[in-house]
């Protein structure tokens, strides 16, 4: 996992608050979220930039290639992105799982999401080596390996 918040004016989601004291060791936050603010163009270069930098730092460090590797999945954020970086990766589109024409972008719940119906459809089954990775505002990014089941 990885962050960076020099990003934030990329992609991020305003708050406003004020600070209420709870103690004199805590204080919470009251207030609300504004809208989230993106540079598209700018997330795009980002994205497909750094998934596939940490998709080989966890690779590497699980001792996996990336032509061992049964299934992609990233962020639902983007086909662009997710074919992309695919291509950087050497892996086949018919080896990356995705909803994103089904449900769009579900923001955090997307790998969970396109994970469950991989499994339910059959798609992933016990021993599969599976390589998720997502990004999101901050900027932040990070990646996972696991063999299934």
């Amino acid at each position: 996992m990885h962050s960076n918040g020099e990003g934030r004016c990329d992609l991020n989601l305003g708050y406003d608050g004020e600070p209420s004291a709870i103690s004199t060791v805590a204080q919470v936050t009251g207030g609300r979220y504004g809208r989230i603010a993106m540079n598209g163009k700018e997330v795009y270069k980002f994205a497909t930039a750094r998934a596939p930098e940490v998709l080989a730092e966890a690779l590497g460090t699980a001792g996996i290639s990336a032509d061992e590797v049964d299934w992609l999945l990233l962020h639902q954020a983007n086909i662009r992105i997710m074919e992309t970086v695919a291509k950087k990766l050497k892996i086949p589109m018919d080896k990356v799982l995705t909803n994103l024409d089904e449900y769009g972008n579900t923001s955090a719940g997307s790998i969970p999401l396109a994970l469950d119906a991989a499994v339910r459809a059959g798609k992933v089954k016990p021993g599969d080596v599976v390589a998720m990775a997502g990004f999101g505002a901050g900027l932040s990014w990070g990646a996972a390996i696991v063999r299934w089941g």
